[in-house]
């Protein structure tokens, strides 16, 4: 069989050495992340046009349910590729389906989010889906060893995908919004069962690195906004002093929330199956967080220039609190076991500190960037104190 696949220049789908040493993001991987960039932008752009126009609950609850098609396909593809990247023509072609199928979700964010027309986004996220259980079928055939868990991830997926697509057939909207949770469950349950009969070989440090890499792709759409807060400054001649103290504080935050989440090795927190599902699926919420960031900067530039409908108190939430939920998360799940006692006090005070701080009437942007700007501090005396102790 092998020299069959030669022949037509196709590798042996098997499963990698999930010790290998110097195993790093392919530059295949960074362009598919590329891809996401643009549904992530989309998400955050129509998240922060809706709380602008006051439509508060009905932005979140969309942006959430967005998020989550984004994040759960980039996150399969990712421990995918981890386990079995094989880097041939048949592989790269299937993973440039996938992100076909990015593309054609994007397209379908502002009616999904506006309108609760979720066609176009289902059919991209079917796409993606789709690709992956063809590359499932392919390991199933190529690795005898890691056949039944392949099976089973590829028969799960593609079930669920009927699924998706028949929700598309529901007339009833609140039964058609209802119904998006129980797929969702069903979801995230795949890898669970699929994973008892034999753990998939992904890799670490591979791993911590790709969800570094989307972490670092989903902050430049907080620098574009800060980026924007100086564009408005520059080109109206007004609230020139305020847009630009938004501007540092946006990027004081960008800096904080990079900093933060590099603060500690991570992948440390991969040791078992049950640590990986922990951080993959953990990371939703740190994704989504980070991602709604940008919209908050926007927000707040349209209540500074007198566009938003909203008050003074939703537009400083809307910055403060997603950075909020990003500093608990990561404590959570990424510095809770590796920083002492009181440093885990300093962050969750921290947190709630720069939640609150979107409630001030001004300058609520400049104290939640200080707030922020007090973590990193506390997290590099907790770095010195324990170099001491070694």
């Amino acid at each position: 069989m092998s020299d069959v696949l030669n022949r037509v220049g196709l590798r042996r789908m098997v499963a990698r050495d999930p010790s290998a040493a110097h195993r790093v993001a392919t530059p295949l991987e960074l362009l598919f992340d590329l891809v996401f960039v643009v549904a992530v932008s989309q998400a955050s752009q129509n998240l922060h046009h809706l709380i602008s126009d006051g439509h508060i609950g009905q932005g979140v609850v969309a942006y959430l349910m967005v998020f989550f098609a984004v994040w759960w396909a980039w996150m399969n593809y990712t421990w995918f590729s981890s386990a079995f990247d094989s880097d041939d023509w048949l592989y790269r072609v299937m993973t440039v389906v996938q992100m076909a199928g990015v593309l054609v979700l994007s397209a379908g964010i502002h009616a999904a989010m506006v309108d609760f027309d979720y066609t176009i986004v289902t059919w991209g996220y079917v796409i993606m889906r789709l690709a992956l259980v063809a590359q499932w079928v392919r390991a199933a055939a190529s690795d005898p060893a890691s056949r039944a868990t392949a099976l089973r991830y590829a028969v799960g997926v593609g079930a669920v995908q009927l699924l998706w697509l028949g929700r598309l057939l529901i007339a009833d909207e609140t039964l058609a919004f209802w119904s998006f949770f129980p797929l969702v469950v069903l979801e995230i349950l795949i890898p669970v069962w699929a994973e008892r009969r034999g753990r998939t070989s992904w890799h670490r440090q591979h791993i911590a690195e790709r969800f570094g890499l989307f972490t670092l792709l989903l902050l430049g759409e907080s620098l574009l906004a800060s980026a924007n807060a100086i564009f408005d400054a520059l080109r109206d001649g007004e609230h020139v002093g305020e847009l630009i103290g938004l501007a540092i504080s946006g990027i004081v935050v960008t800096a904080g929330i990079w900093w933060v989440y590099f603060a500690r090795e991570s992948h440390g927190r991969l040791n078992t199956l049950r640590d990986g599902f922990a951080f993959g699926y953990f990371h939703y919420v740190i994704f989504a967080a980070v991602g709604a960031v940008s919209s908050g900067v926007e927000v707040e530039i349209d209540h500074i220039v007198g566009r938003a409908e909203v008050s003074a108190a939703v537009a400083g939430l809307a910055l403060t609190l997603p950075v909020a939920i990003f500093l608990a998360s990561v404590w959570a799940l990424l510095l809770r076991p590796v920083i002492a006692a009181w440093a885990s006090a300093a962050v969750l005070v921290g947190a709630v500190a720069v939640a609150l701080s979107g409630l001030l009437e001004y300058g609520e942007y400049i104290v939640g960037a200080a707030l922020i700007a007090a973590v990193v501090v506390v997290l590099e005396i907790d770095r010195l104190r324990m170099r001491r102790r070694r």
